[in-house]
């Protein structure tokens, strides 16, 4: 049998390359809604399709706290408590497409931030952040 629990090694280096591809991703998926309000209209009414409470109000809090969740998790601060915001935006999200009609394709990107969002918020950043740096000091 092959011994794979060298792999442990690599853990940080997997927690950073996490931690970069999410918070990258989150980022370059609102920036669009950041800097136009028509982007951010658009959103507003696509929220109002799904039947979101307040979807004026939900638009733009969920797209800055996805900005400031994808920024935390690029610097691998406050990581745990961005993994749980993670967790609880894409919760309202699956939900809300799940009552829209969505299928188990359609659910998937959003869900699957809810269980990396989990992952983080247990796991924490990994050696190579600010969280851990910190945390020593």
């Amino acid at each position: 049998m092959i011994d794979i629990s060298r792999l442990n090694t690599l853990q940080s280096g997997a927690m950073l390359a996490l931690r970069l591809y999410v918070g990258g991703f989150l980022i370059w998926g609102v920036w669009d809604n950041i800097t136009s309000s028509a982007r951010m209209a658009e959103f507003e009414a696509f929220l109002a399709g799904v039947n979101c409470p307040l979807p004026a109000i939900a638009a733009p809090v969920s797209v800055w706290v996805q900005f400031a969740i994808g920024a935390a998790l690029i610097a691998g601060v406050l990581t745990r408590w961005a993994g749980l915001l993670l967790s609880l935006n894409f919760i309202v999200a699956v939900a809300l497409l799940w009552s829209a009609g969505a299928d188990g394709r359609g659910l998937f990107p959003p869900a699957i931030l809810i269980f990396i969002g989990l992952i983080l918020a247990t796991y924490g950043a990994g050696r190579w952040s600010l969280d851990h740096r910190f945390s020593r000091s």
